[in-house]
């Protein structure tokens, strides 16, 4: 499932024909790219491939001042038929994304257990800055968000503070998981 095509499907269905520069400019007015996993560099080429796809189709040229002509894009009925299927399959998917953490985690280096604790510690400062970054986010972008806009960005930061609560908890096992580690020592 691709977000930006979803993305810009979905600008093109609602607000008409635009051309790639007012879609750029629309993802970064709406700062995609800090709630979802929008890159906003990467409206050109997702609309190249679309159109490539048959999902939009340019309507017409235009030239605005000394600006460089611009192709103005629509949403087809392939491209509408799409952002249906994108739709519901989004919002029946549920993502989790893998930490290499956890990896790292299970393969310690058993001649540095004595840093984990400042570790865990600083990853957790650097979380609750996070959580601090969502919660100004969301401060700025209030009184521009729709309901349900508003209601999605909580969702970073309850995911954020999930992992806070997981980091304490593993805080609090850290020196059962260092002492396995110490009695499993060197096994040559």
């Amino acid at each position: 499932m691709s977000s930006i095509r979803l993305y810009l499907l979905d600008a093109l269905a609602e607000r008409g024909p635009m051309h790639g520069h007012q879609l750029r400019l629309l993802a970064e007015e709406e700062h995609v790219h800090v709630w979802t996993d929008i890159s906003v560099g990467a409206v050109y080429g997702a609309l190249k491939r679309m159109l490539a796809d048959g999902l939009i189709r340019e309507t017409r040229s235009e030239r605005a001042g000394s600006y460089p002509q611009r192709q103005v894009y629509e949403i087809t009925e392939q491209g509408i038929a799409a952002l249906r299927e994108m739709r519901a399959a989004a919002l029946g998917a549920v993502v989790i994304r893998t930490d290499p953490f956890d990896l790292a985690m299970t393969r310690l280096d058993r001649d540095r257990l004595d840093d984990l604790p400042t570790v865990i510690a600083e990853r957790i400062r650097t979380l609750e800055h996070m959580l601090d970054d969502a919660h100004a986010m969301l401060d700025r972008a209030a009184p521009y968000l729709t309901v349900g806009e508003a209601f999605v960005m909580t969702h970073k930061v309850a995911r954020i503070r999930a992992d806070i609560a997981w980091h304490h908890e593993l805080l609090t096992e850290l020196p059962a998981i260092i002492a396995d580690e110490s009695a499993r020592k060197d096994p040559s």
